[in-house]
């Protein structure tokens, strides 16, 4: 009887000591992934010379991330972390590559940009999934029947990463593979996103958003939201607010708005003009940017070399196989 009566009493005392186990190993986690997600946490890889080394890195980073979340899945900058980081993984490290090969190598190209498009949709994903548990609902809601307007005007100055993280995932995934009419389906959700997001804090990450308007603005029809004014008007603003110091900025304009026109040469927005611009950036300058700008001038690099792949009128190389 006595032995039942201590254990009784010690009972308490043993499922209290488990609790507190189990809040100490949340408090934990929630204080690592505040850590790994705080102001700043970003610039080891962005900020880094090396992006064979980042790129290295980035697959365990993110599935170290992904373990972070499945223990503290409602963790909103894990969440913005992990699913940019996929977007990230996605662009630079397999669609880039992918848009750099050969014509003759299509077979790999598509392969690549298939791979690419399930990265962004895996972030995208996530970021959606954020989006939600802020604001119930937000999954389901749509531009014609006015909810997502409702909804949108409820989010706040510290939303604009989230939707500008979900924007470029999703229409980075539609340009992948255009004829997923499922993801092109989104673009009027995703355009009104991103419209509130520049409405919310126009200044986000300097010139990120003027920066991308220039690509979505010259990038999609006029049917979906087009304009090439628009698109230019952007290309400036970006220009003020980073002080000429985006490699990636004259990259986007050369691609979306002088190969359309087959503006070659000989101005001063011409796709020549604007690639040497990016090369001419000091990648030192702003190192935030360092990684994403050395990423920027191999790129246009490329773009120089092979020029004639955009313009019939240049010169293909004797090497060439038409």
């Amino acid at each position: 009887m006595l032995k039942k009566r201590i254990l009784f009493l010690l009972l308490p005392i043993v499922f209290g000591l488990v609790g507190l186990s189990c809040s100490i190993n949340k408090m934990a986690i929630n204080a690592v992934s505040n850590a790994l997600t705080g102001e700043g946490s970003s610039d080891v890889f962005t900020g880094d010379t090396d992006p064979q080394l980042v790129g290295d890195a980035l697959p365990f980073a993110i599935k170290m991330y992904e373990s972070l979340l499945a223990e503290n899945p409602n963790h909103q900058g894990l969440l913005l972390t992990t699913g940019s980081l996929f977007i990230m993984y996605a662009n630079i490290y397999v669609q880039g590559p992918a848009d750099m090969l050969p014509p003759e190598a299509w077979e790999e190209r598509d392969k690549a940009m298939e791979r690419a498009k399930k990265l962004y949709v895996r972030g995208t994903d996530i970021l959606y999934s954020a989006l939600e548990k802020k604001y119930p609902g937000f999954g389901a809601a749509r531009v014609q029947d006015g909810s997502l307007e409702k909804i949108l005007k409820k989010c706040k100055k510290d939303d604009t990463g989230l939707l500008y993280w979900t924007v470029a995932g999703g229409l980075s995934a539609y340009s992948a593979n255009v004829f997923d009419f499922d993801l092109g389906a989104r673009i009027p959700e995703l355009s009104a996103m991103i419209k509130r997001a520049y409405e919310l804090d126009p200044d986000f990450g300097g010139a990120t958003l003027d920066s991308f308007f220039v690509l979505f603005y010259a990038s999609l029809p006029e049917v979906l939201g087009g304009n090439r004014k628009l698109a230019e008007d952007h290309f400036e603003k970006a220009l003020k607010k980073n002080n000429g110091n985006s490699a990636g900025l004259y990259v986007s304009y050369a691609q979306s708005l002088c190969v359309p026109t087959q503006d070659y040469d000989g101005d001063y927005d011409a796709f020549k003009d604007n690639l040497e611009k990016a090369l001419a950036v000091d990648v030192d300058a702003d190192p935030a940017m360092r990684l994403e700008n050395i990423i920027n001038q191999r790129k246009a690099r490329f773009l120089l070399d092979t020029a004639y792949l955009y313009f019939s009128f240049l010169p293909a190389p004797d090497y060439y196989d038409y």
